[in-house]
């Protein structure tokens, strides 16, 4: 009895080994990607929105109900166009008082000077009476610029890109009706991180993709870098001009890449493919641990300083029970 159950174990045992040593002999399946050459570009990624260089709000200085509209979003106007008028009856009819009271004054103040070179009446009076005539005349012209401020028109050539009212609406004082892009060029506002700012400058080339127009790239350059933080957001502010805006719509969201370095013709392989600076290298179907210097990292691909020769095969398919000498098959190969 007992020496079977020794028999057992022992068989077992057995078993267990040669599982083993097939699994350890046994080709695992690895996919690979042959090392190739391209550039590596260091870039620092950033949101940014398209906006006009030169934004112009425009609003009146009194406030009133909203009475014609004469330009509308999107339209093209010239400097001094009309673009809307609000009620101004009641400016009007001031006007209209304080100009009676103006010509009132004029006239009393002719008759005195009538009456002053014949040394009818005291020279204070004649001077009371031109100070007057004087409160008058400019009170109408303040008026009369009130009023002027009810019809407001274009303060320079450029494009209607927003529109605020609509006819009958009251409209409180300072509040722009219109937005006027003029003078100058569309742009983008970045926000870059507080960490990466330090590797910005002017001048700096930009690569810019947006996912409303998903097949196209623009180019920019860094044109303006506020030296003032934001706090709480722990980013500065990036102006970016535009080569080309092409078809870029003002308010377009749009990922910005601010090139830092770029290096051509230099070994890369996926950054996937890299743990701890050492990638598995395949050599006559077998595996070996490599240590490699890196360069230029980016999301998807890693600049190899030295490590690697080019047209390696080095493994994609990264797993804990990779072995140095260890056989393998390759399943795919990865350009």
């Amino acid at each position: 009895m007992r020496k079977t159950r020794n028999w057992l174990i022992f068989t077992i045992v057995l078993l267990v080994a040669i599982a083993w040593f097939l699994w350890w002999q046994w080709p695992r399946k690895v996919t690979v990607v042959t090392v190739s050459r391209g550039p590596a570009v260091e870039a620092i990624y950033a949101t940014g929105t398209v906006e006009p260089s030169v934004t112009l709000p425009i609003a009146s200085r009194q406030a009133g109900h909203l009475l014609q509209l004469a330009i509308d979003e999107g339209q093209t106007v010239h400097k001094g166009q009309l673009l809307a008028r609000l009620n101004d009856s009641d400016l009007t009819s001031t006007v209209t008082e304080l100009a009676v009271r103006a010509n009132f004054a004029r006239q009393y103040f002719e008759r005195l000077q009538t009456l002053g070179q014949r040394n009818l009446v005291a020279k204070l009076d004649i001077d009371r009476a031109k100070a007057d005539l004087d409160a008058a005349v400019a009170s109408v012209n303040r008026a009369n610029a009130l009023r002027d401020f009810m019809t407001l028109t274009a303060p320079a050539d450029g494009l209607i890109i927003k529109r605020d009212g609509e006819i009958g609406q009251f409209i409180p004082a300072g509040q722009p009706i219109f937005y006027l892009s003029c003078c100058a060029p569309l742009r983008i506002t970045a926000q870059v991180d507080e960490e990466d700012i330090a590797q910005v400058r002017v001048g700096q080339a930009v690569v810019l993709r947006s996912d409303a127009l998903p097949k196209q790239v623009f180019d920019g350059v860094v044109s303006e870098i506020t030296p003032k933080g934001d706090p709480v957001a722990r980013s500065y502010r990036v102006r970016i001009g535009l080569t080309d805006p092409g078809q870029l719509q003002i308010g377009m969201t749009v990922d910005a890449n601010l090139i830092v370095e770029k290096r051509d013709e230099v070994l890369l392989v996926p950054t996937f493919a890299i743990d701890n600076n050492t990638v598995w290298l395949v050599t006559d179907n077998q595996l070996h641990k490599q240590a490699v210097v890196t360069g230029i990292t980016s999301a998807e691909r890693t600049e190899i300083v030295s490590g690697l020769a080019a047209d390696s095969q080095i493994v994609t398919t990264l797993s804990a029970n990779l072995r140095e000498g260890q056989t393998v098959r390759i399943q795919s190969s990865q350009p």
